[in-house]
Parts: C-alpha cells; sequence; structure tokens
C-alpha cells in the first residue's frame, strides 16, 4: 500500500448504478425488480419474517436465487480496489448489499455497508455470526435455517435461533454507527465521489448535503440526474463500467 498520509484522500459513496453496471438488476429503477413485482419486497419484511415460517422460507430462496447472490464484481468494483492499491482511498459507504466491494478485494476495514450485506449472516437469538454460504450450501436440508449453536450456558443445548441474512430488512435500523461514521469521513475528505447513487434513499443521500457545508469537492457519476446535483462540483453521466475506471486511472496519475 502507498503512503496514506501525502496522498489525496476520497470517500465513495456507491449505490445501485454500480453494480447494474456488473449486470446486477436494481430494484427500484424503471425496470427495477420490485418496480415490476411489487410483492416481491415483502422479502425484506422483517414482521413476515419473524412470524411467518413459509415467509422465512421463501425470503431464504428467494435471496439463494437472485442475482444479488450469484453476482459478479465488474470493473468499476475493480476500479475501487485500485484507489486503495494507490493509498487514496478513505472509506467506500454503500447502499448496495451486495457485498461486491468485498468479493472485488476492497478491506473491510474500508466499507460501510448502510443497508446491511448478504454476505454474512446472524442468529436473532444469540448473535452468533455466519458466512452466508455456508447457510445457502445447506438451504435444501433446512430450508428455513436456525442457530446449531450449542450454549454452554444451558447444558450445551443448541440455541435454535432464527437465521438471517445482515441485509437490512424494511422495519430494521441501519447498522449501528454506519451513517455516522460515514459522515464524519465524508466531511474530512479531501473529496467524495457519488456513484450510481439516484441519492434518493434516506439517511444515505444526506451524506452529501453533509459534506458540501464542510466545503468538500463532489463528484455525482450517476446515469441520471439527482437532486443534489447542484452541489456537485463535477458532473458524469458517462457508463460507470468505463467512466469510473477512467476517473480513478486519471487521479492515481495527477497525484503521483
Amino acid at each position: 500500500m502507498a503512503d496514506e498520509t501525502s496522498k489525496k484522500q476520497i470517500v465513495v459513496l456507491t449505490g445501485a448504478g454500480i453494480s447494474t453496471s456488473a449486470g446486477i438488476p436494481d430494484f427500484r429503477g424503471p425496470d427495477g425488480v420490485w418496480t415490476k413485482h411489487p410483492d416481491q419486497m415483502q422479502v425484506y419484511d422483517i414482521d413476515a419474517f419473524l412470524t411467518d415460517k413459509e415467509a422465512r422460507e421463501y425470503s431464504w430462496r428467494w435471496q439463494k436465487e437472485s442475482p444479488v447472490w450469484n453476482a459478479k464484481p465488474g470493473k468499476a468494483h475493480y476500479a475501487l480496489v485500485d484507489l486503495e492499491k494507490a493509498g487514496m482511498l478513505s472509506l467506500i459507504a454503500t447502499q448496495n448489499f451486495d457485498a461486491l466491494h468485498e468479493k472485488a478485494g476492497n478491506s473491510p476495514s474500508k466499507i460501510v455497508n448502510l443497508h446491511g450485506t448478504i454476505g454474512t449472516s446472524h442468529c436473532m437469538k444469540c448473535h452468533a455470526k455466519y458466512n452466508t454460504a455456508d447457510i445457502m450450501a445447506k438451504l435444501s436440508e433446512e430450508p428455513d435455517p436456525h442457530c446449531h449453536r450449542n450454549l454452554p450456558y444451558k447444558g450445551n443445548m443448541p440455541c435454535n435461533g432464527l437465521l438471517k441474512t445482515d441485509v437490512v430488512y424494511f422495519g430494521e435500523a441501519l447498522p449501528e454507527g454506519a451513517m455516522e461514521r460515514s459522515i464524519r469521513a465524508a466531511q474530512q475528505a479531501d473529496e467524495l465521489w457519488v456513484i450510481g447513487s439516484t441519492l434518493e434513499v434516506f439517511p444515505a443521500a444526506s451524506i452529501v448535503p453533509a459534506a458540501a457545508q464542510a466545503g468538500v469537492p463532489i463528484t455525482i457519476m450517476n446515469m441520471g440526474r439527482t437532486q443534489y446535483d447542484s452541489l456537485a462540483t463535477r458532473l458524469i453521466h458517462d457508463d460507470i463500467a468505463t467512466a469510473l475506471p477512467e476517473l480513478v486511472q486519471q487521479t492515481i496519475a495527477d497525484n503521483n
């Protein structure tokens, strides 16, 4: 890794657009999964998940079969790995829960998953942590996954709590400290880049005016317009799969 103290430090906020550039359908766009199939939103309804075994089984099955789980990182994701290797990435705050920044090779310590992640899961009772891949591998045998951890204080009886991915479901709070850490990093950065976010979903979108208030230059790279375009010092409306790698390479070259 390069010496980060002398390098420009960039915070990146990523939304669905960085993943659609890798071939993952978005949820809320004109052709989005939930736009076309609003009934599928119940997949991420926490009340249904907690109270209805069928809803839980459907949620797990849908997630395993969804493009999100089976997705591979694209050129734009790998570009942000290059930015980190150059010592210029302060933080990625992502609205996506597809775990593609981790899959691409960015350090987990540099990533804040604002809406959680499908890559890991947990027991809702004893809070044991699981790799989602291990649960998915056994889903045909156990379609409603429960925690098999033995609890020493209960005579080594299995916990049997419900397992759930770390995706933030509708009705759940964002991960503790995620927004605070993201806003603090954005306000202290040399630049904030917004990549593929419509900036319509709050509180994530509020990172942009917070950075602007601190005088941080902002780049917004998105195919469509956003409500915060007027705060941007640079607007890029090109294909993210091409435009982000170009921006990263140019930024690294300018800083050397």
